[in-house]
Formats: structure tokens, C-alpha cells, sequence
């Protein structure tokens, strides 16, 4: 017997190694398998299968010669080759009264959202260097807040938790094929309002609606048309379980094009973060539902400013809401 259990030992330490690279495997595989999309998800394959779920205010024509925000804003304000020589395609240069206009809609967001719809304001980064230690530079602030709640058991009393958060943005791969190459549609580096929720799981269906009601306010209080669609399964994102893109209505380009997507991921990243709450009728931690959309991207929402509001002379109005952003400036001349 002395014998037989001499290299148990050995034995004990090789299964432990097997059975950790087995672990590990799996844990890569589970890792790889995306969100599971709501039975009322849309099903179609590519983005022209979404459904549109509502619109809301009359896309806004104009009797003369439409602009696009670059013809209307280049070289007054919008400085696209300077920043070319500077840094690159991509990028933008803002000044003056353009510049003004872009920090008023942030202000404008930030309050609406803290002062009307009950979000907590949050400030946060995260970025990427080559050195001992790994920062990232955040393509959303859905990053750094969602895992504000990682490995943490929050108390019943603190949920719902409505938190937003201003950041610069920043995306490697920004468009494909020559896309949206003209203007400040689609940049490396942008600004974003985001909206993140955390809630309760019986609750997290209607505060999907409730947040993306949110989101549409910002367009309503503007005086931007936009239209809201359901996104079917081929294009949810991987982590979803349903997403409703907010579009805004672009007279400079005749269609409507994204400016926010607003999602529920139910216990799908809280799994990963081990982001729980405790649940008072059980006395037991259980996983929180997550949320977030963007409430707005500001460079498109200011897009949507400078074309839904121009005029003849080349001009563009303030929207009302805005001028007390702007000191009572009524009118940007360009």
C-alpha cells in the first residue's frame, strides 16, 4: 500500500495541471459564445432587416440648396485639414463659436440628464500605454463605469443606479472602404454622453425603454427629428440581448444616420464582473442586469445641429435650449 500511494503526490499535481488547462479551456470557449437576443428581437441577418419601432418630428426640408455640415462650417469654425496636418485623417479642429457650440451640448446633455432624468454624474478614463503596467484608451465610457460594480454586492437600496458620464472617445478602426470619410461623422477621437443603468432583473426590460426614452429627449428638447429602430439579431452587438439605435435625421445627407444605440445585456456582463446585488427577500447576492446607450455622441449631434437649423445665407440658428449655453447668442455666421 506504501507503494501504491508513494507518487500519489504526483499524481495529485499532474491531474491539478490537467485539469487547469482544461478549465482555462473552457473558460475561453464560454467566453467566445455571445449574449442570447430577447424573443422580441427582430430576426434578420445585416442592418437593412432592422424595424423601425417610431418616429418623431417632420424631417426638416428646406426651400433652398441643402449644405452638409463641412460646407456649412469648414473654415469658420471646422478645420479639417488643419488637423489633417497635424495628426492625421480622422481627426478635427474646432473654434470659435463651433468650438462654443460642441461644449454647450455637453453642458446641455449633462444637466438634462443629472438635473431631469436622475443620473449621477460620473468621471472616469482609461487609456493604453506600452510600459510595465496596461492602461487603455476607452472606445465607449461603458468600459470604465460598468465595472464600477465589478466583484462588488451592492445593497438593495442602491439600485436602480442611474449613472452618466462625459469622456473623450477613441476608436482604432473608425469606418472601412472609404465610409463616412467627409466631416466629423466618423472619427478616431470624439466626445460621447453615455448613460449606464444598474438594476434589478425583474426590472431591466422597462428601463431599457426608460433609458432609451432618455436618450430621445435630448433630440426632442433640440427640436431634431429622429426615428428609433430595433435591431435584429445579425446585428446585435456581442454582448446585447437587445438594442434599439436612435437615428437623427441629416438634411445635408437626406437619411437618417445613428447617433446612439441603447441596449440591455441582462446578466451577461455582470457574469463576467461577478456584479451583484443582494437580494432582501432571499438574504442572497444574485447577478445585476446592466444597461447603457449614448445620450448623445456629441460631434454627430452637433451635425444635426448645424444642418437641421441652417439657413439660406449660410447661417445657422441656436436652438432655444441652447442659448443659455451660448450666452444668448441666437445666431452662428459663418
Amino acid at each position: 500500500m506504501l507503494k501504491a500511494v508513494s507518487d500519489l503526490g504526483d499524481r495529485l499535481e499532474a491531474g491539478k495541471a490537467q485539469l487547469d488547462d482544461i478549465v482555462s479551456e473552457l473558460d475561453e470557449l464560454l467566453l467566445s459564445i455571445p449574449n442570447i437576443p430577447d424573443e422580441s428581437v427582430p430576426e434578420g441577418s445585416t442592418e437593412e432587416e432592422n424595424v423601425e419601432v417610431r418616429r418623431w418630428g417632420d424631417q426638416t426640408s428646406f426651400e433652398f440648396k441643402t449644405q452638409d455640415h463641412v460646407d456649412l462650417a469648414e473654415g469658420a469654425g471646422l478645420e479639417l485639414d488643419q488637423a489633417t496636418r497635424i495628426t492625421g485623417s480622422r481627426f478635427s479642429v474646432m473654434r470659435g463659436n463651433v468650438a462654443r457650440l460642441h461644449r454647450a451640448l455637453v453642458q446641455f446633455m449633462l444637466d438634462v440628464h443629472t438635473q431631469e432624468n436622475g443620473y449621477e454624474e460620473v468621471n472616469d478614463d482609461l487609456f493604453k500605454l506600452e510600459e510595465e503596467r496596461e492602461f487603455y484608451l476607452i472606445p465607449t465610457a461603458e468600459v470604465p463605469v460598468t465595472n464600477i460594480a465589478r466583484e462588488q454586492i451592492l445593497d438593495a437600496e442602491t439600485l436602480p443606479t442611474r449613472m452618466v458620464c462625459h469622456t473623450p472617445c477613441f476608436r482604432s478602426e473608425a469606418g472601412s472602404y472609404g465610409k463616412d470619410t467627409r466631416g466629423i461623422f466618423r472619427q478616431h477621437q470624439f466626445e460621447k454622453i453615455e448613460l449606464v443603468q444598474f438594476r434589478r432583473p425583474d426590472e431591466s426590460w422597462d428601463a431599457l425603454e426608460e433609458l432609451t426614452g432618455h436618450a430621445e429627449s435630448i433630440l426632442k428638447r433640440l427640436n431634431i427629428p429622429y426615428r428609433v429602430v430595433a435591431l435584429c439579431g445579425g446585428d446585435l452587438g456581442f454582448s446585447a440581448s437587445k438594442t434599439y439605435d436612435i437615428e437623427v435625421w441629416l438634411p445635408g445627407q437626406g437619411t437618417f444616420r445613428e447617433i446612439s444605440s441603447c441596449s440591455n445585456f441582462l446578466d451577461f456582463q455582470s457574469r463576467r464582473m461577478q456584479a451583484r446585488w443582494r437580494n432582501p427577500e432571499t438574504g442572497k447576492p444574485e447577478l445585476i442586469h446592466t444597461l447603457n446607450g449614448s445620450g448623445l455622441a456629441v460631434g454627430r449631434t452637433l451635425i444635426a445641429v448645424l444642418e437641421n437649423y441652417q439657413q439660406q445665407d449660410g447661417s445657422v440658428r441656436i436652438p432655444q435650449v441652447l442659448k443659455p449655453y451660448m450666452n444668448g447668442l441666437s445666431t452662428i455666421t459663418f
